[in-house]
């Protein structure tokens, strides 16, 4: 199946429209000129029949003058109550005629031949249109091959731009000179590769930390038990030895769910959107999570300022999220204070946001990379990835901040635009 070239239809459309623009015009011209040919005949006979009516010019005077072009007669047989104009063609000579009505009761006929005026005009108008017509036509074939190049330029720029990509020169489509209407184009393809190039950045991390955190607690439990097999040891010594493999083992157990979690998010992009009311969703998951903030005697309290609010969300993905920061709030939070969790919704857009009294971020690191960890919590690091990659696939942007109240603590918000 031949490509198609916009530019190439562009240019044919546009050709084509100024064809039929000059098609049209040239008619237009062509219809005017004849009626105002045939205008200014009528409007001369006209005035030669008053000024015979009135007796300015006498009649054998002014029929010997005009006689060779025209035929004057007076009618006493016919009565007319008003003059009138015709137009014939007798042998190949085209001729007009006037039929005035003369105030004695007659009617003066005056018969001019114009086949010479009308073979001047129309010879003038067909030799005037080809001349114009055909350096129009070649300026017109031209005038559309720059319009189509110079209105085609952005899409082009763009399309090169975009062809010469990779994952190592994920560059930016430069918006500066671009016209109005490709800056949101070229906007979103600049958020795009961001987001391309964010995602390139963590997946690198995650492998590299992946091997890191696997390897690590693997060449521990070699080591041990090598050095178990050197020589004999106390039953209590093989005991620890297993002891401590078991809770590697575990450590990596806890990792390789993390990175299942991953997958499970990544495929969660594909799940069907549901309608929920997210106010009665938060509130459901607030009290689960109150049973598991209980174990530190920590709170948990939620306020929104809209009793109800109906989204078609994929709710897996909106899940992970809440969740996520939920559990990062209880890890870091101590033991009997508060976490608050608010709902809003303003104008275009609903924020979420969970506050909590904890020890705050390190704003200079990028949380949300894989295997990056806080505080001397326990934990895999790869939680707040997994609430991005979430964030990402509902077009949302998540932030963790420090409380700017003055009080101790971090801030973790969602806003989505609706």
């Amino acid at each position: 199946m031949e490509s198609r070239s916009i530019y190439r239809e562009f240019y044919l459309k546009l050709i084509f429209a100024t064809s039929l623009f000059v098609v049209i015009l040239s008619f237009i011209f062509f219809e005017y000129s004849r009626v105002s040919f045939y205008d200014n005949l009528q409007d001369n006979l006209l005035f030669q029949a008053k000024q015979i009516e009135k007796g300015y010019i006498r009649f054998d005077k002014f029929q010997n003058v005009v006689s060779h072009s025209q035929i004057i007669e007076l009618s006493t047989s016919k009565k007319i109550d008003n003059f009138k104009f015709s137009k014939f063609v007798n042998k190949n000579r085209a001729f007009i005629k006037i039929e005035f009505p003369m105030h004695d009761g007659a009617t003066l006929e005056i018969t001019k031949d114009i086949t010479l005026e009308k073979d001047i005009l129309y010879s003038v108008i067909i030799k005037n249109f080809f001349a114009l017509a055909i350096p129009g036509f070649i300026l017109m074939i031209i005038y559309s091959l720059v319009v189509s190049k110079s209105l085609l330029k952005p899409i082009i720029g763009i399309n090169k731009k975009l062809s010469n990509m990779d994952e190592n020169s994920l560059s930016q489509v430069d918006t500066k000179g671009l016209p109005q209407e490709f800056l949101t184009l070229a906007t979103s393809i600049n958020s795009l590769t961001n987001r391309i190039g964010t995602y390139l950045k963590f997946k690198k991390e995650l492998y590299i930390g992946i091997a890191h955190e696997l390897k690590t607690p693997l060449a521990v439990m070699k080591l041990k038990n090598e050095l178990m097999l050197k020589k004999p040891r106390e039953i209590s010594q093989y005991e620890d030895a297993i002891k401590l493999t078991i809770k590697e083992i575990d450590g990596m157990n806890i990792m390789i769910s993390s990175i299942l979690d991953i997958g499970r998010t990544e495929g969660a992009q594909f799940e069907q959107p549901k309608n929920i009311d997210l106010v009665e969703f938060i509130k459901y998951k607030t009290n689960d999570y109150n049973m598991l903030a209980s174990k530190k005697s920590i709170i948990i309290k939620f306020s929104s300022n809209v009793s109800s609010f109906q989204l078609l969300i994929q709710e897996t993905l909106f899940n992970q999220i809440l969740q996520n920061f939920v559990q990062n709030a209880i890890k870091f939070t101590p033991n009997g204070k508060t976490i608050k969790i608010k709902f809003k919704k303003i104008e275009n857009k609903i924020v979420l946001s969970v506050i909590d009294e904890g020890i705050g971020i390190n704003e200079n690191i990028d949380v949300f990379a894989p295997f990056k960890k806080l505080g001397k919590e326990n934990g895999v690091g790869l939680g707040l990835y997994l609430a991005k990659i979430a964030s990402d696939a509902l077009n949302a942007k998540i932030s963790i901040k420090n409380r700017e109240d003055g009080k101790s603590g971090a801030i973790a918000r969602l806003e989505l635009n609706l």
